[in-house]
């Protein structure tokens, strides 16, 4: 059953932890050494009620850092959402979630797919993709290319690296253009490899408008390394539906 892509932020207490007072620092006569005196004659309750202080301190300001970041990033994502609409359900493949973006791009699908597949174009518009390379060339339509991915959410996601098989067709009344990762050679420094499950995006003309195309993809994308998974949630949503928009911007010039 498919739900509507969670976008949201985790937010973390922060717990405060008390630093040991190194030797210079607490050595006679310094302000370490007043401070740890103070500190062992204090008695504990009180000792405990000045500890809960300081992390209510801490807690106040994070969650003030962590509401200008949510508006920030639901802003981005409202004006995203205006062009599609991300769902997802777990993947069959793998142990993380099949995802389903669809939106009407106001364009014939011919235009729409040259834009997406390996090709010229991808690198000028896609703001997540830095760097593609065909590997291989077997047909017109089917390749081996090796591509990275800039950094995502502040760099909590480093650069990833993808070397997939690539196979553009035509599918009932529009064209398909799918892929599948491959184990292809070394992964480039300051790269995590991740791997991307059997996706496609689907592209058809509307019947009523056919100058208008629904472009519907299915991606279940793995990144790899050691991610919370509310981090490669929030990341998928998010890049899912800006990549209607920046895909959009494109075909408009």
């Amino acid at each position: 059953m498919w739900r509507l892509a969670p976008f949201c932020v985790p937010v973390r207490r922060v717990s405060l932890r008390r630093r040991r007072a190194n030797g210079s620092a607490a050595s006679l006569g310094t302000p370490g050494h007043e401070a740890a005196q103070h500190a062992h004659s204090v008695p504990p309750h009180r000792r405990r009620r000045m500890a809960g202080c300081e992390e209510n301190q801490w807690k106040i300001l994070s969650e003030r850092y962590l509401k200008h970041l949510l508006i920030f990033l639901r802003k981005v994502y409202k004006r995203a959402q205006k062009d599609a609409t991300v769902w997802r359900k777990p993947s069959e493949e793998f142990s993380g979630y099949l995802y389903k973006a669809q939106g009407v791009v106001e364009d014939v699908t011919n235009r729409i797919v040259d834009h997406i597949r390996p090709g010229p174009y991808r690198l000028d518009w896609d703001s997540l993709m830095t760097t593609m390379d065909i590997m291989e060339t077997f047909e017109e339509n089917c390749c081996v290319m090796r591509y990275t991915t800039a950094g995502q959410l502040w760099n909590i996601i480093a650069p990833r690296e993808f070397v997939d098989f690539s196979y553009t067709t035509n599918y009932e009344d529009g064209l398909l253009t799918c892929g599948i990762s491959l184990d292809y050679g070394e992964v480039r420094p300051n790269f995590v490899r991740g791997f991307n499950h059997p996706c496609g995006w689907f592209c058809v003309p509307l019947k009523d408008y056919p100058s208008h195309s629904l472009l519907t993809g299915y991606i279940q994308t793995e990144l790899r390394g050691m991610l919370p998974q509310s981090a490669v949630d929030t990341a998928m949503s998010s890049t899912l539906a800006n990549f209607y928009f920046d895909l959009k911007k494109a075909l408009k010039t």
